[in-house]
């Protein structure tokens, strides 16, 4: 039977995970009560970042926001300050599973988890995020785009906890769309989905569930019109489309859907960015 340990400060914390054998970090939960049920995880220590003070803290100005790990990813997708900041992302954090996942999961613990099917990192991507990572080393940053190293591997080392997530504000006039499509039912994990920002003459395309891990393209759409840039899109997108077969499809099925997925992302967000 594990060990629930709650430390009361982060200093605490990643002490824990420093001298612990088999630790691992317990945030909102969602996916460790599932894969513990399951019996395909097995951790002697759990570090519970509940009672650490500052972690649900959301500090936002206007170069960005600042995300403590403990958010619930229904704060992300309903506060003010993310929805007007980083609006992208708002619609991202909006679309995961169900109100009472949402009002459950954390941002930490949802990015940790590494799954190739969340829907956050897909926003996180394009919007240039980064990482914080703290261990009784200090704190490094890690940028998103190099946090997933492998199939549901992340750049955090076993004594590191995500002590928050730096997102940059998204540019004014920037166009922007979120789009997912599931085969089993709408709070299933889809089996494709595509965050798209159109900003100037760049389109910065982030894929999940397409590929053993988060994807991020982006291409120069400089004179191109609405066809032209889907077109475009969707040619920058095909070396990153590598599907896992599973029940919710092939890989033919997937690869299909992904392309469908990320033209209705562009088509929206080159619209968006058109018409501000």
């Amino acid at each position: 039977m594990p060990f629930l340990h709650r430390p009361t400060t982060l200093a605490e914390a990643v002490d824990l995970l420093s001298i612990l054998d088999n630790a691992m970090v317990y945030g909102g939960g969602t996916a460790i009560q599932i894969l513990v049920k399951q019996g395909i995880l097995h951790a002697d220590n759990f570090v519970d970042l509940a009672l650490v003070p500052g972690l649900r803290d959301i500090e936002a100005g206007p170069q960005g926001v600042r995300v403590g790990p403990m958010v619930s990813l229904r704060r992300m997708e309903t506060d003010e300050r993310v929805r007007a900041t980083v609006p992208l992302a708002a619609a991202a954090y909006h679309h995961v599973a169900n109100p009472r996942v949402r009002n459950t999961a954390s941002v930490g613990g949802n990015i940790a988890h590494g799954d190739y099917r969340l829907d956050p990192p897909t926003a996180l991507l394009v919007l240039g995020a980064t990482v914080e990572a703290t261990s009784v080393r200090g704190t490094r940053e890690i940028p998103v785009r190099e946090f997933f190293t492998g199939f549901q591997q992340t750049a955090l080392e076993p004594d590191e906890l995500v002590s928050a997530i730096r997102i940059p504000a998204q540019p004014a006039g920037s166009g922007h769309r979120f789009e997912k499509n599931s085969s089993l039912g709408e709070n299933d994990w889809p089996c494709a989905s595509a965050a798209v920002l159109v900003t100037g003459h760049e389109v910065h395309i982030g894929l999940g569930a397409v590929a053993p891990t988060p994807r991020h393209v982006t291409f120069d759409a400089r004179g191109l019109d609405d066809q032209q840039a889907v077109d475009a899109a969707l040619e920058a997108a095909e070396p990153a489309l590598d599907p896992i077969p599973d029940v919710r499809g092939g890989v033919a099925y997937k690869r299909a859907l992904a392309r469908v997925t990320i033209e209705d992302a562009v088509r929206a967000a080159w619209k968006e960015h058109r018409n501000g």
